[in-house]
């Protein structure tokens, strides 16, 4: 048995963020205000949404970090409030979508981000939310989950519902044609993992597992040209159709351990997300092959593995092994060490990652901290 529902709507093209006024107002909303971060605003990427909004843009928000916190929604919940805005369009990657999600639901029930933590908490949908993303590999634009830093407590939160997910997300490929060559290598590595746990998760369904797999082959093919060269907006729009794909497997089948290591590497060493999981996933791969063989096979095939009548645990190899030829190529970390991440610190990722909700739906069980433990360690 299983479900499949995905409430938004995608609409893509060049030159498409000029709907994204048209789309509030198709909701029913007229004053959004628009969330981005730092970079995508001194990249002008804000401004050029801004622009088409006319005047029903009531503010900026863009102060959130690489990993959005409870505080930043309760700082943006409260701009919002002030500034009367009645709607959210965030312009950026995974953080700045997931700090939106989040500003949506407090827009709409009141109170602080804190507070509507959980899964399937929420009993209706948010205020209305575009979302325009300038990455590609998050999948946020379209995930039924908003991901969170609770400093206080040090661990990754979420808000897990169907009612999370944007209502409409814009995929115009000239918004990540400026994303630099390390940011467009750990976010397409983001998308590939969600792709890959999508396949493996013990919540895999013939949904989930087609629109992975399509996604694998995408993002095998045209990341490393993303990477080498930017400019080919050909190669940017299939990325962010991959990216969009793998998020929606995962919102349906889930997650696994190498997003359970990789929220943990976040929350204590404040390893980026894209690349924890980038520099996980092979490993993983190896730990969960004996559990789900065919898919690990389907996996290589999508990698473009040549299919030579091999055993299964052959292609099983042979798929890690291709994971990690695409980390050389498009030069991305390989090793956690490169990321700061220090010996003494191992400890305390393996017994937050033994804890977090993504570890539930792993397929290779039981599961126990020393085995998490030897992953970590060969990575590090």
């Amino acid at each position: 048995m299983f479900e499949w529902f995905s409430p938004t709507r995608i609409i893509q093209g060049k030159k498409t963020i000029a709907r994204a006024g048209a789309e509030i107002e198709r909701l029913g909303a007229r004053r959004p205000l628009v969330v981005a971060d730092a970079g995508v605003s001194s990249a002008g990427l804000a401004t050029r949404v801004i622009s088409t909004l006319g005047d029903k843009c009531v503010g900026v928000f863009d102060d959130i970090p690489h990993d959005t916190g409870l505080e930043v929604i309760d700082e943006a919940y409260q701009l919002a409030r002030s500034n009367g805005a009645d709607s959210v369009i965030s312009v950026g990657g995974g953080s700045v979508i997931d700090t939106a999600k989040a500003l949506a639901v407090l827009l709409r029930e009141g109170g602080r981000a804190g507070d509507h933590v959980g899964f399937f908490v929420l009993k209706r949908r948010g205020a209305p939310h575009v979302c325009i993303p300038t990455t590609a590999g998050t999948g946020s634009e379209i995930s039924t989950v908003a991901v969170m830093l609770d400093r206080r407590q040090v661990r990754k939160v979420y808000y897990l519902s169907e009612f999370v997910a944007p209502d409409a997300a814009i995929l115009d490929p000239i918004m990540t044609a400026g994303m630099p060559p390390a940011l467009t290598a750990s976010t397409g590595m983001d998308a590939l993992t969600h792709a890959v746990e999508a396949v493996l998760s013990t919540l895999r369904n013939p949904f989930s597992t087609a629109l992975a797999l399509r996604a694998i082959k995408i993002i095998r093919r045209f990341l490393p040209e993303c990477v080498q060269n930017g400019s080919n907006l050909k190669a940017r729009e299939q990325m962010q159709i991959a990216a969009t794909m793998a998020g929606m497997a995962f919102s349906s089948s889930q997650v696994g351990l190498a997003h359970a290591v990789s929220h943990s590497l976040g929350a204590i060493c404040g390893v980026p997300h894209g690349i924890a999981n980038g520099i996980m996933l092979p490993m993983v791969m190896r730990y969960n092959a004996p559990e789900c063989p065919s898919e690990i096979a389907d996996v290589a095939l999508a990698l473009g593995v040549e299919d030579r009548g091999q055993p299964e645990p052959e292609l099983a190899e042979e798929a890690a092994i291709e994971v990690e030829n695409l980390l050389v190529e498009i030069n991305h970390p390989r090793r956690l060490a490169e990321m700061g991440v220090k010996s003494e610190q191992i400890s305390a990722c393996v017994a937050l990652a033994m804890t977090d909700a993504a570890i539930i739906t792993n397929p290779r069980k039981p599961m126990t901290p020393e085995d998490v433990e030897k992953i970590i360690i060969a990575v590090f």
